[in-house]
């Protein structure tokens, strides 16, 4: 059975920080595949999705980038097809019931694995499914994964660099007038 990583997100925009994140599941991790799964609304972030936003345009911006990069790397649009609200345990479920030769693994930071008790049915989603966490400044990754390992499948710790650009901090830059190029892909 091969191994896949999903590693989730709106990449709003894509940055330095995720290549590096999909760099180092490529490199220096077991998984026989990497896979950026392109969520275009985060029902977390519902509401906070500036106006003249364009996933459509951001999917193709990453897929070129990964191919320049020449990163054995997938991009997926599954979840524009899938029903609203687009939760993770379904796109999860999703997906391990069309590929029923894929082991799925969720990559995720840190901060996530923390807050994750927001997200739709969590337990579920941790007792099915192995989580790989990344990293994240101000988040103790170890503390985190106590909280929730006597209950999930599995939690593996990256021993990844600490990458600290966040999109976040990205599109405060710009919108202060800020040169950002250097953290964008």
């Amino acid at each position: 059975m091969r191994t896949c990583g999903l590693y989730f997100g709106s990449f709003n925009p894509f940055h330095i920080g995720h290549l590096a994140i999909v760099n180092y599941l490529v490199s220096f991790t077991e998984l026989d595949e990497v896979r950026i799964v392109f969520s275009p609304l985060n029902p977390l972030k519902e509401g906070k999705i500036p106006a003249g936003d364009r996933p459509a345009e951001r999917l193709k911006h990453i897929r070129k980038v990964l191919q320049n990069r020449k990163l054995p790397v997938t991009v997926s649009n599954i979840e524009f097809s899938l029903p609203k609200p687009l939760y993770t345990i379904h796109t999860l479920r999703h997906l391990s019931d069309i590929e029923r030769n894929v082991q799925f693994v969720l990559v995720m930071g840190a901060d996530q694995l923390r807050d994750i008790e927001q997200w739709h049915q969590w337990e579920d989603l941790l007792k099915e499914y192995t989580l790989y966490v990344y990293p994240r400044y101000g988040v103790d990754s170890a503390a985190v994964r106590e909280k929730y390992i006597s209950t999930a499948k599995e939690i593996v710790l990256l021993d990844a660099p600490l990458v600290t650009v966040s999109s976040t901090y990205i599109r405060e830059g710009l919108a202060a007038g800020k040169n950002m190029n250097g953290f964008l892909v």
